[in-house]
């Protein structure tokens, strides 16, 4: 939940407002912090050398931060260390919405933007507790079972964060909305459901006896 201090609702600024479809839009602290927690994955964008430039990368929050990490090499999350504004997208696909006409079809979705500058995590204390919830995301309990990073490892690893203020949610739900003269073309339409299912795991191919088929499940995301 979100912290109680603070206002429901994040500050609405002019490159936050959503335009297009407003009634979807959404700037509610709760909502916002669930829809990134409930994603791996965001993608992240900035300018590198005058070109626009993107990547997939997994994320996790602390409390009204967002953060990522790669390699510190990385020429966006170098780009973004210098000082260059980024944007990031989390997205979730609820469901495809199958309208009686082609002009209605859309999908069902949760989504977020946040725009911002990164602050770069050098301490290696904290980058070492970031590596911890970046594990702990992925799978609870798995921190204190695995090797965890060394030295070089964690100064060969960039971690990043983004304040949670310049943020805005955009939200479809439901049913598709046809024209009222299209409600008795004879079609199908309705939701076609859309959920993220973790298949059987697969051992290593050079596990060690005794660890064999002990793989965890993950029915949803």
């Amino acid at each position: 939940m979100a912290d109680m201090t603070l206002p429901e609702q994040y500050e609405v600024h002019p490159h936050t407002k959503v335009v297009r479809g407003p009634k979807r839009a959404s700037y509610d602290r709760e909502l916002v912090h669930g829809i990134i927690d409930d994603a791996l994955i965001c993608h992240v964008g900035t300018v590198v050398n005058g070109r626009p430039a993107m990547i997939p990368t997994a994320h996790w929050r602390v409390g009204e931060r967002i953060y990522i990490h790669g390699a510190s090499k990385n020429r966006i999350l170098a780009a973004i260390a210098d000082g260059a504004e980024a944007c990031l997208c989390i997205t979730h696909l609820d469901g495809l919405v199958m309208a009686r006409s082609a002009f209605h079809h859309s999908a069902n979705y949760r989504s977020v933007i946040i725009y911002g500058k990164g602050a770069v995590v050098t301490d290696d204390a904290d980058k070492m507790e970031h590596s911890r919830l970046f594990v702990e995301k992925l799978e609870p309990g798995r921190w204190d079972k695995i090797r965890q990073p060394n030295k070089q490892e964690l100064k060969a690893t960039m971690f990043l964060g983004f304040d949670l203020e310049q943020v805005s949610a955009k939200v479809r739900a439901g049913d598709p909305v046809d024209d009222d003269d299209d409600y008795d073309w004879p079609v199908w339409a309705g939701i076609l459901p859309s959920t993220t299912h973790w298949g059987t795991p697969i051992d290593d191919t050079r596990i060690k006896p005794g660890f064999e088929g002990q793989g965890y499940l993950r029915t949803s995301s």
